[in-house]
């Protein structure tokens, strides 16, 4: 489990390829801050971008570790298979402050970047998610973005998804990987735990009266 709050900022120096098909996964080299590995063990929850990893490999002297990734999971998320800056959480630890929401690191689908700009002090963030994700999306609610724990401001339905926005902080700008974001770049979602299960309650069929329960 994570909390959303991102503890560095690490960067895909080398992928390679697991096999020769489109079945077949990728192996990830990160270059992570100094000493951010100190802690971590092999087989070590991290999650890259919303995305939770294991540590397969680890070199605490060059600050560098690696992780296997399945086609499965990069076929569901995106910026894992190419070179650049990622956003960086360790896994939740029982002691820990619950500072953003709880987080699970298992990415819901992907948006699209409709807006980024400056407003004021602060910088708004649009992000038009998949229609299915829609339902789960709520004024206030809280969402991952990234890997990021955030507060969505509005949302507006529509025939291409669910338009939401985010309003980010200077401090989230300077300390994560968003504000290398583009208008038209996708972005990992993952939604709100609660909303997940509030849905499925709602939704789910009542078993009727007459109907004997095993």
């Amino acid at each position: 489990m994570f909390t959303g709050i991102i503890t560095g900022l690490g960067r895909i120096i080398d992928v390679q390829d697991l096999g020769q098909t489109q079945s077949h996964g990728k192996k990830l080299t990160l270059q992570a801050p100094a000493h951010y590995l100190a802690d971590v063990g092999l087989g070590d929850s991290i999650a890259l971008n919303g995305a939770c990893m294991t540590v397969t490999f680890l070199d605490k002297a060059q600050d560098q570790f690696c992780i296997e990734i399945s086609a499965e999971s990069l076929d569901k998320t995106h910026g894992l298979d190419s070179k650049r800056l990622i956003n960086l959480e360790k896994a939740l630890r029982a002691q820990d402050r619950l500072g953003g929401h709880i987080v699970s690191g298992h990415v819901d689908g992907v948006g699209t970047v409709t807006r980024l700009a400056p407003v004021g002090e602060s910088w708004e963030l649009k992000v038009m998610a998949p229609h299915h994700l829609g339902v789960y999306l709520a004024y206030k609610g809280s969402v991952t973005l990234n890997g990021v724990s955030l507060t969505i401001n509005s949302v507006t339905d529509s025939p291409e998804g669910s338009e939401i926005s985010i309003n980010l902080i200077s401090h989230t700008m300077q300390n994560t990987a968003l504000h290398e974001l583009q208008v038209g770049e996708h972005i990992n979602l993952e939604i709100d735990t609660v909303a997940r299960y509030v849905q499925r309650m709602l939704s789910a069929v009542s078993i009727p009266s007459n109907v004997t329960k095993p």
